[in-house]
């Protein structure tokens, strides 16, 4: 039998079956579209948590860094809001450079009904009342990159306390009408304030009471009668009205109580001694014949914002469509290009006159050293400690752990020295600076008829309480159509 060719048995065998695509190989991508889909709700869901893709800052000038704030919101989980300058989250660094330099643009470009130079108690106060009460749009614009002024606190990171970046700010008050203001934005919890002073190696209640004389001079003062009998032994009397605060001080503590505890401070305060400054300057520090230790005890409400300062004032201007809000921005910059209606400058009054070359108002300014003591529950007995001698160049120490009660396994206090330059805290009170002040409030008075009005402590060159500053701006704003009393019907503040 002769077996057939390999070539006639391959003509007789079955087509071959088709190829089988391996299971695996479709698998895989759809795996991995589901993998890819589920993380990206998972980090849409987590890190935005919002139904935009947009979200805030509070500096839309600054635009060298406008991508790490937008990063910084991200992480924070924070999502879009109303507040002026958002930046939208996707798109390169370059589109969020752009977005936000023309949402500037385009606030700079509207008309404006009412334009605020600074977001401090004044400023807003009435950017608030004139966008809830009148209806009217506002501008606010201040060369911080931030809200709030001096009042501005924060939660500091190593310790996890809220803190003051600019000194402790206590509140109290007996008006009635500020009170009821601030509630509007704020909860508050009840504070009161005292102060101690470290003399000849002791702690001592400020201002000088019953136990203050007690350990510092051993006595035994045990009424108020005798309180009254030991100061008039010690004070100091003139034929004239205290003419400086040398004379002032002396005439109410005598001479050994301000040795150790007027003159020195206020040289390290104010960098002139008593005798260079207005009766004025320690006429304003109380002296009790009792033991009360309250540093405001004739104030009714004494209390601190429970979220902070800086919660307030986000209540107050952000959130709110007809209030624009610029930060880092520097008016007179781009005061040439506003569109206003009436203009309130809060800013120091000399700063705005720059151009007629007059001399500058003093100020004395602050400077804060910040420590943080680890693993330790306090540094000091009290919030406040002050040091009036000459054994050190500092004027306080605050300690902010004491303030509401509030926990950290850690604390943190700040060292304070005041110092000529940086930013302007105290007006300096001395007649060279009283006549200068003058010649720029007639100018700042002819500034009115231009639509332009001068508002708080630095336009004033005066030193306001927080509760002063607010009412002041409240009785202004009444000269423009406001509502007396604070409970206005219409005034209806967006939640």
């Amino acid at each position: 039998r002769i077996l057939p060719s390999m070539e006639s048995v391959s003509q007789k065998q079955s087509p071959p079956r088709r190829k089988v695509v391996p299971i695996r190989l479709i698998l895989l991508p759809v795996a991995y579209i589901i993998i890819t889909i589920h993380a990206y709700c998972v980090l849409k869901l987590y890190y935005f948590p919002n139904s935009t893709d947009t979200i805030d800052i509070f500096n839309v000038n600054n635009m060298d860094n406008v991508e790490e704030q937008a990063d910084a919101k991200v992480a924070a989980g924070e999502g879009t809001g109303t507040r002026t300058g958002t930046v939208e989250i996707k798109g390169t660094k370059q589109t969020q450079r752009i977005q936000a330099k023309k949402k500037k643009e385009e606030i700079l470009d509207q008309y404006h009904d009412v334009c605020i130079i600074g977001a401090g108690l004044s400023g807003s106060v009435i950017a608030e009342r004139f966008a809830n009460v009148l209806q009217q749009k506002v501008l606010i614009i201040d060369k911080r990159s931030h809200i709030g002024g001096n009042c501005y606190d924060y939660i500091d990171d190593e310790t996890d306390i809220r803190v003051n970046l600019y000194g402790a700010h206590l509140f109290h008050t007996n008006e009635e009408r500020v009170w009821d203001y601030v509630h509007k934005f704020s909860q508050w919890t009840p504070y009161e304030h005292t102060v101690l002073g470290y003399v000849n190696g002791t702690h001592v209640p400020i201002p000088v009471n019953i136990d203050t004389v007690n350990k510092l001079f051993n006595a035994n003062v045990q009424s108020s009668v005798e309180m009254d009998e030991w100061l008039r032994k010690e004070q100091v009397k003139y034929e004239h009205d205290p003419s400086n605060s040398e004379e002032m001080a002396k005439s109410r503590v005598g001479e050994r109580l301000y040795e150790l505890m007027f003159k020195h401070y206020t040289y390290k305060q104010w960098a002139k001694y008593p005798e260079e400054l207005g009766p004025e300057v320690t006429a304003r520090i109380p002296v009790r014949n009792d033991h009360d230790n309250r540093y405001f005890p004739n104030d009714i409400h004494q209390a601190l914002p429970t979220e902070g300062y800086t919660k307030m004032f986000e209540n107050m201007i952000y959130n709110n469509p007809r209030i624009d809000v610029l930060t880092d921005t520097d008016y007179f910059e781009i005061k040439d290009g506003l569109k206003c209606g009436k203009t309130f400058y809060t800013g120091p009054v000399d700063a705005y006159f720059a151009h007629l070359g007059w001399p500058k108002l003093e100020y004395r300014s602050l400077d804060f050293e910040r420590k943080v003591a680890r693993e330790t529950d306090f540094f000091q007995p009290n919030s406040v400690v002050n040091h009036p001698s000459t054994d050190n160049n500092f004027t306080r120490i605050v300690e902010y752990k004491h303030f509401l009660h509030q926990k950290s396994p850690h604390t943190v206090y700040f060292i304070e020295r005041s110092k000529d330059g940086g930013e302007p805290y105290y007006p300096v009170p001395n007649q060279k600076n009283k006549d200068l002040y003058k010649k720029y409030q007639e100018m700042a008075q002819k500034e009115e008829s231009k639509g332009v009005h001068f508002v708080g402590r630095l336009a004033n060159y005066k030193y306001f309480n927080m509760d002063q500053a607010i009412k002041n701006a409240l009785e202004l704003f009444d000269k423009f159509g406001g509502v007396d009393g604070g409970g206005d019907a219409d005034d209806k503040v967006p939640s």
